[in-house]
């Protein structure tokens, strides 16, 4: 993995959030969204995947968590690779809780496929973190649950995901809330009328509310 964007605290540092990206993309790819809507105290960290064939692509080399085998709702999924993808993330968060930040003023986000290892990652982390930001998404390996969850009940995770998303099907994104609910307490699916595979300003406003209110300032 490269080295990741990093937009250090401005106050002084007493949270962070870890964005991760979509497929295809880089960490630089969502610091400016991520550095307008964080608070002065909060440090985010943007990493970049490592470069890899997707399958889903025609073996194509590009920034990819793990490889995406088809975006069948019943089809294969990369285990081993989704696996230690979480594992890679749970060194980033344990790295932060070295430095001083708390697991619960550490905050989980992502985009796509970015997304999707974020709510992975957070349900196998024995610790709870301030919460998971799920941008048009989905939940990986889900048949592994609730077997696979680690993380305590009271997680907060906000699911966003576009009505016309032809990418991720909004679906996926129904269903991901539905089993969500059914592993932890504190889960909010809000659509988005007409908006595609991208965000938008409503979107990015509720966002930050969501990161305000479960990283106040201290």
């Amino acid at each position: 993995m490269g080295s990741p964007v990093v937009l250090a605290a401005t106050a002084k540092h007493t949270a962070t959030l870890i964005f991760l990206h979509g497929l295809g993309d880089t960490g630089q790819g969502w610091a400016q969204a991520m550095n307008s809507i964080r608070a002065p105290f909060v440090k985010v960290i943007c990493p970049t995947a490592n470069t890899m064939p997707v399958t889903l692509n025609s073996g194509f080399r590009m920034p990819s968590w793990f490889d995406l085998k088809t975006l069948e709702e019943t089809g294969p999924e990369d285990d081993e690779g989704i696996k230690s993808a979480a594992t890679l993330i749970h060194s980033m968060i344990d790295d932060e809780i070295k430095g001083g930040i708390p697991a619960e003023r550490i905050l989980l986000g992502g985009f796509s496929q970015g997304g999707a290892l974020a709510i992975y990652a957070a349900l196998t982390f024995t610790q709870k973190l301030a919460g998971v930001v799920a941008l048009s998404c989905w939940l990986p390996l889900r048949k592994n649950f609730p077997a696979a969850k680690k993380c305590p009940d009271d997680v907060p995770i906000f699911q966003c995901h576009g009505d016309c998303d032809p990418v991720v099907p909004y679906k996926w994104g129904q269903m991901t809330a539905s089993v969500l609910k059914t592993l932890l307490k504190n889960v909010e699916f809000k659509s988005y009328r007409s908006l595609m595979h991208s965000s938008n300003d409503e979107e990015m406003r509720d966002i930050k509310a969501f990161i305000n209110k479960n990283m106040p300032s201290q």
